[in-house]
This record gives C-alpha cells, sequence and structure tokens, in this order.
C-alpha cells in the first residue's frame, strides 16, 4: 500500500501491478523485439521469461505476421480486439483477443508498443457448445429429406427410427400430399438395407394385368408382347426395400399375391411356375380407409393385418401448422438453388395468407405454390398476389376450409357421388379442376378406376 501513498508509483510498485494482471502484457521496441512480459504471458504461452525477451514479437503468434515497422498495428497506431492464436511450447494453440498501443515519446516519436493478450479459450468453448446445439437442434428439424420441428413431425422422427431398426413391414398412412414417400425412404435410408435398393411402385398407377407384372416380373411368351422375360420389382428388391404406394388399389387377384409372398416370402413370375424367393423389406402406403375398404369388402382384412405390423401416420400440415415456416424457407432455399434466383422470404400478407390457408394439398400443394412464386415473384420476397389464385381467394378458402376451426373435412368424409359412365368433356375438366389435377382424387369423386380418369385425359389432350 505504500506505493499509493505518494503521487507517484514506484517502479517496484508499477511492476507488481503488471505482474498481477490476468492478461499477458508484453512491451516491443520499433523492431517488434519483446523488451518486457509479464507472468500471464509465460503462463499462457509455456515459455520462460528467457525464451521470450530479445525475440521477435511474430514469435508468440501461431500464424505468420509481418514484424514491426510494416505491421498494421505501427500503420494504425492501435489494435482493439483482434481476434489471433498464440503458439505454446506444447504446439498447441491458443485463441486469444489482442489489443496493442503505439507509444511515443515527448516529441511524437513511435518509441515501440504495448500489447495485452486475453485468453477466450473458455468463450470458444462455450461457442462450440452453443453452435453444436444449434447443430443439433437443426438435424431434429429434418429427417432424410422431411422437415419440420413441430411436436407431431418430431413423432414421426421417433417412428421413423423405430421402425428403421427392424425388418418389419410397415404401412404408412395419411393424406395425399405429407410425405409418405419420403418417410419411407428415409426409414430405408436409415436401416441395415441402406446398402440394398430402394424400389418404388405406385399401385395405382398400372390396371392389374401390367401391375401383376411388374411386381412378380413375367416368363418369354406368357402373354402377346412377352418377348423376353422380365424381372419384376420383388427381384429387383432383393436385400432391400420395396415400396407400394396406394397399396388401397390393388385388386383382389393382386392382394392374394401380395399376401402370399408376405406369409411365405415367394413367388412365381406371370406364366411361370418356377418358385423364387426375395429377401425384401415391404413398406405400403395409402391414403384410403382401409377399415372402411374392409367393411366393404374391397380390401382383405388378413392382408391389411399383415402389413400394418408396424404403422405410421403421416399428420396433415393444417396439423402442424408451426412447421410452414421452415418448409417454406426449405423450399425458397431450394428453387433459390434451381432458379439462380435470390428471393429470401414473404412478406407480410403473403405470410399470413399461407399460415391462414388450410392446405387440403398438404406439403405438394406447399410446395407447388412456392414454384408458382417463383415464377410470379419479381422482387426479392414473394407477395401476396405472386401466390396461387386458391390460396389467396378469401371466397374459396372459405369453401375449403371449415367454419371456425383449421380442420379440413377428411377426403373420405365428402359425399361420393354418383358413378358416372357418360361423363360430358366439361363435366371432367371442371372435377379435375376441383381436384387440383389429381387424378386419385378425381377418381374418388367420380366413382370410377384412376386408369380411366388417364385415358379420358389422354384423350381429350390434357396430358
Amino acid at each position: 500500500m505504500e506505493c499509493f501513498m505518494s503521487k507517484k508509483l514506484s517502479a517496484e510498485c508499477l511492476e507488481s501491478i503488471l505482474q498481477t494482471l490476468a492478461e499477458g502484457l508484453f512491451i516491443i521496441d520499433t523492431e517488434g523485439v519483446i523488451q518486457y512480459c509479464n507472468s500471464a504471458l509465460l503462463e499462457m504461452t509455456g515459455k520462460s521469461r528467457d525464451e521470450i525477451l530479445g525475440q521477435k514479437c511474430c514469435s508468440l503468434m501461431s500464424e505468420r505476421c509481418s514484424p514491426p515497422p510494416t505491421c498494421n498495428l505501427f500503420k494504425a497506431g492501435r489494435l482493439i480486439n483482434a481476434e489471433c492464436e498464440i503458439a505454446q511450447r506444447s504446439g498447441s494453440t491458443v485463441p486469444v483477443l489482442k489489443n496493442a498501443k503505439v507509444l511515443f515519446d515527448k516529441d511524437g516519436t513511435a518509441v515501440g508498443a504495448v500489447e495485452t493478450l486475453t485468453d477466450i479459450s473458455s468463450l470458444r468453448i462455450s461457442e462450440n457448445r452453443v453452435q453444436e446445439l444449434e447443430n443439433n437442434l437443426k438435424s431434429r428439424e429434418r429427417m432424410g429429406n422431411i422437415v419440420g420441428k413441430s411436436h407431431a413431425i418430431k413423432e414421426i422422427f421417433n417412428l421413423i427410427e423405430l421402425a428403421s431398426a427392424s425388418n418389419a413391414t410397415i404401412l404408412i398412412t395419411g393424406e395425399t400430399g405429407t410425405g409418405k414417400e419420403l418417410a419411407a425412404a428415409a426409414i430405408h435410408q436409415n436401416s441395415p438395407r441402406k446398402d440394398g435398393p430402394f424400389v418404388k411402385l405406385n399401385c395405382s398407377a398400372l390396371p392389374e394385368a401390367l401391375l401383376e407384372s411388374e411386381l412378380f416380373g413375367h416368363a418369354k411368351g406368357s402373354f402377346t408382347g412377352a418377348i423376353r422375360d422380365k424381372t419384376g420389382k420383388f427381384e429387383l428388391a432383393d436385400k432391400g426395400t420395396l415400396f407400394l404406394d396406394e397399396i388401397g388399389e390393388l385388386s383382389p387377384l393382386i392382394q392374394v399375391k401380395l399376401l402370399r409372398f408376405l406369409q411365405e416370402r415367394e413367388f412365381e413370375r406371370v406364366g411361370d411356375n418356377i418358385v423364387r424367393k426375395s429377401d425384401v423389406r415391404i413398406i405400403a402406403a395409402t391414403h384410403r380407409d382401409l377399415r372402411k375398404m374392409i367393411h366393404e369388402g374391397t380390401f382383405r382384412e388378413d392382408l391389411f393385418y399383415r402389413l400394418k405390423v408396424f404403422p405410421i401416420h403421416i399428420p396433415s400440415l393444417r396439423e402442424r401448422k408451426e412447421d410452414i415456416g421452415i418448409l417454406i424457407e426449405h423450399f425458397i432455399n431450394k428453387f433459390n438453388s434451381e432458379t439462380g434466383k435470390q428471393i429470401t422470404g414473404l412478406t407480410h400478407d403473403a405470410a399470413i395468407t399461407m399460415m391462414d390457408y388450410c392446405w387440403p394439398g398438404n406439403i405438394r400443394e406447399l410446395e407447388n405454390a412456392i414454384e408458382h412464386a417463383f415464377v410470379t415473384c419479381q422482387d426479392t420476397r414473394i407477395d401476396l398476389f405472386d401466390l396461387p389464385l386458391e390460396i389467396r381467394k378469401v371466397e374459396l378458402r372459405k369453401g375449403i376450409c371449415s367454419t371456425g376451426t383449421d380442420n379440413l373435412i377428411p377426403p373420405q368424409q365428402y359425399p361420393l357421388p354418383v358413378k358416372k359412365t357418360q361423363l360430358s368433356d366439361e363435366e371432367f375438366k371442371q372435377i379435375l379442376i376441383e381436384c387440383n389435377g389429381n387424378q386419385s382424387e378425381a377418381a374418388r369423386r367420380l366413382g370410377i378406376d384412376r386408369t380411366t380418369v388417364w385415358r379420358k385425359m389422354k384423350k381429350m389432350g390434357i396430358l
């Protein structure tokens, strides 16, 4: 305390103060030679005083630097919170914040500089932990190509992880456009079969005869046009996964053959009597109410229970509206990459409208809406009038969304119209417009087969 009793600090008192600093401190001359250092710097570098004094200041740094008088310090006169790393005797490095100021004599001539180094290792560790937590949170917002952060979608992530760890047959249900195929792909990609093939087949896209051939294959000459043997999907998916979409569209004959495969793990090609086996995992998906179909006699109950060993129901987008924002961001990034545009987001009115809409077409409709907006948007943000008409038109939204709630009437609750065999072109086009071009939905509304819808669209030149 004696050194504070006088008006001037003694050299011994000043030395004592410098040595008690937690920051590493050193003084250099105009050539960058270290003339003084305190104990904190010795501890920080792991070097002795003799190893530091008389050395160039650059010897402390882990990266190459320019020595005085050409260094940035002597050009600028001072450095404030410059991040750098110093080298330790052990060979490791320590991240530090460097503050420095050039020293001048009474004539204004530079005579050296004083520098302090603050160890920020603990700060870097904290930053890394925060970054790791952020990365973990982001990773929980994605599984395969499925994106979301809602409680509903996280439950799906958990189910996908459980399904991936087993070899059980999976039945994925959910409305059209919810991402059932993405869930199937995620299960395959996270399963022990990930190095095997992932084969997909839409069961509603083909008539019975072609579907049977696609699934089981056929022998040469088994029917007109069978000019060579054909390998079916069951064989192609050996050691992998076969995804059967729209499983509710299977005919009774194909249902029986699929049931036999699920029970015996064996099959025969069309027109062949050789029994074949295939090690393939089946993942089926449908937007239909299979229990209702069982009650109506159009779907086999025994096949249903063979398929739903491990059921997964994908929620509709209106049940997970908190995911709309992250999905919009995901699709904007996707289309920015594809188109070269630099769209940054939505205007307030567009965002409110997107949240207010109840998305009967689910995520597929949302993706199509963003793609539509990329065509019309001439700015950096998507505005209300860049969105498709059906999303921004209030009257239409009222017709789609039930009053006072976000819940959409499930498709199976719509009154089914009487089957129309003699349908005018104008009536057919109107139905397609109402179904947003969805062939399966149009077929359901008309009470006819999807292939009939496809043939009529082709005949009318719509396809």
